[in-house]
């Protein structure tokens, strides 16, 4: 009994040995390009943790909010971040958990990244600010906004979250989820599984993009760093994402604000439609504009389509 009890502990410890190699390999892989290193990177030390961002330009003050999906950064406005920079004082920042910014081991929430906003633009860029955000960070801006509306100008959204989706809460099974993902050696190979260059590419080419052949290899190696640099710290804030932490129901302050909104689309994105009407049913003002043969990273896709609305727009 003994015996068989020595080997089942000696297994375990070599499978669980082997599982940590295989993580540090898989960091180590994913980020020596140091894709995302830039002489242009600052730092706001913010109380949660540094938040790193990128100014360029003179002009309005304009502040640009990436997705919360695995891999994202400020990277994703990589293709337009120049051409704004034309007529407006850009900043992009990678929120807490994400790209450069630091990942402490905590529930990130809707709440934190509002606060984070608000603070960002009243000790970084000193000025109203006006804001473009994509996916889940729309309804960021959108709670930001309704929090403290003086700080913030203009706001442009590039296919919002749906407000539906918006409404689930942690359950019992999300939980769980959590508490998996967020443990040290199993919970990290469960995320770096999830979190290979194979599964970005079918993100892209399913979701991301509607025209598969533009997702190039720069792309899928800027979301592999995003996920995993300095090491496995990012899966805390892919838990908090997936498991619903971040959502929050935002139809009253969707209802009350009173600042220029805009909605940019992509024409071929799922149920783009019903999402889109959902935001403008709530709040009547919204304007809404298609980018055609685009998904939900339009701006990425099609830059220059993106960048002729955003000039008219803003």
């Amino acid at each position: 009994m003994n015996k068989k009890l020595g080997t089942v502990i000696a297994l375990t410890g070599i499978a669980t040995f082997t599982i940590h190699m295989i993580n540090r390999v898989q960091f180590s892989v994913s980020t020596v390009k140091n894709n995302l290193g830039c002489p242009n990177n600052k730092y706001y030390e913010w109380r949660f943790g540094k938040i790193r961002y990128t100014k360029k330009g003179t002009g309005t003050p304009l502040l640009l909010l990436h997705d919360l999906t695995a891999g994202s950064s400020g990277f994703e406005f990589s293709a337009i971040v120049d051409s704004l920079a034309e007529k407006h004082e850009v900043y992009t920042m990678d929120f807490l958990g994400y790209g450069l910014s630091d990942k402490p081991n905590i529930t990130y929430t809707n709440y934190l990244y509002v606060q984070s906003i608000i603070d960002f633009i009243k000790n970084v860029i000193g000025k109203k600010t006006s804001i473009i955000a994509t996916g889940d960070a729309a309804p960021i801006a959108v709670m930001a906004c309704h929090n403290d509306g003086e700080v913030i100008d203009k706001m442009l959204f590039i296919n919002p979250q749906s407000i539906n989706k918006l409404n689930q809460v942690p359950s019992k099974q999300t939980k769980l989820l959590k508490f998996l993902i967020d443990t040290p050696i199993i919970g990290t190979f469960l995320y770096n599984i999830l979190t290979r260059k194979e599964s970005f590419r079918k993100n892209f080419e399913e979701e991301y993009f509607y025209n598969s052949s533009a997702v190039t290899d720069e792309i899928l190696s800027n979301y592999v760093e995003a996920s995993h640099v300095p090491d496995f710290n990012a899966k805390f804030s892919f838990a908090s994402y997936v498991c619903r932490y971040m959502n929050a129901n935002i139809i009253h302050a969707l209802k009350e604000i009173d600042h220029s909104m805009y909605i940019l689309y992509g024409e071929m994105k799922d149920d783009i439609d019903t999402i889109v009407d959902n935001y403008v049913y709530f709040n009547q003002s919204i304007e809404t504009f298609s980018i055609p043969d685009t998904k939900q990273l339009c701006h990425l896709e099609s830059p220059d389509s993106v960048i002729e609305q955003i000039n008219i727009l803003l």
